[in-house]
């Protein structure tokens, strides 16, 4: 036995989180419980990241009239979305993609400046700031699902229109509005996938052996 090894029912948690997390779109105003969103976001600042370079930042929205703006700019990017998918264009707009002005608060996440200082592990791939902090983001999900709270990842917005809006400074790059709050019921899956919208994919679709394409092997069963 691995000595380093959660306990069973520790594990179980973990893929509990993994498998039911869900990105939300349906919200309750109530609010969070005192210190929870902090606990969110030291979880998320717990993530990985290429050179330790820590790149994300997180504005909090307290304002009402900036909240309203940030809905409103993402209602207009809903619209020349649904422009660009042409024959999907009405099954889109039938879709929720945010919650911005019902849930309990909402982050803006950001990308620093000043990135191209950094070099570990960013030499040929500068883009591994954003993997890390995706890693952030999805840190801060799944522990506000363990904690029976919703989160919706909001992407539809222009960055140089968000990035005026939060008084970002120049260089940095807003890549996520997050909606966090609670919710009546989490999702049994996916939305999209609820709404026929798209469905996962088979895992034995994804993972390649030794070349991409390659079927993976299965071991033989003795």
């Amino acid at each position: 036995m691995d000595k380093h090894k959660f306990q069973q029912q520790e594990i179980q948690g973990v893929y509990r989180a993994i498998r039911e997390r869900r990105d939300m779109r349906h919200f309750s105003p109530d609010p969070l419980e005192p210190g929870q969103l902090d606990r969110f976001i030291e979880a998320a600042h717990m993530a990985p990241s290429v050179g330790y370079m820590q790149p994300w930042r997180f504005i909090r929205i307290t304002s009402g009239d900036l909240r309203r703006k940030l809905h409103a700019h993402v209602n207009d990017e809903r619209a020349l979305t649904a422009a660009a998918l042409g024959e999907r264009s009405d099954e889109f707009m039938r879709l929720k993609v945010e919650g911005i002005l019902s849930c309990a608060e909402v982050l803006v996440v950001g990308l620093m400046d000043k990135r191209e200082a950094h070099v570990f592990g960013r030499r040929t791939m500068p883009e591994m700031d954003l993997a890390s902090a995706s890693c952030a983001i999805q840190n801060l999900w799944l522990a506000a699902r363990a904690e029976g709270i919703g989160v919706g990842w909001v992407s539809m917005f222009d960055p140089a229109v968000l990035r005026g809006l939060c008084g970002m400074p120049e260089g940095s790059q807003p890549i996520a509005i997050l909606c966090i709050g609670h919710v009546e019921a989490f999702y049994p899956a996916p939305m999209l996938e609820i709404e026929k919208w798209d469905q996962r994919r088979a895992v034995d679709t994804i993972v390649f052996e030794n070349s991409w394409g390659e079927v993976r092997q299965l071991p033989v069963q003795g």
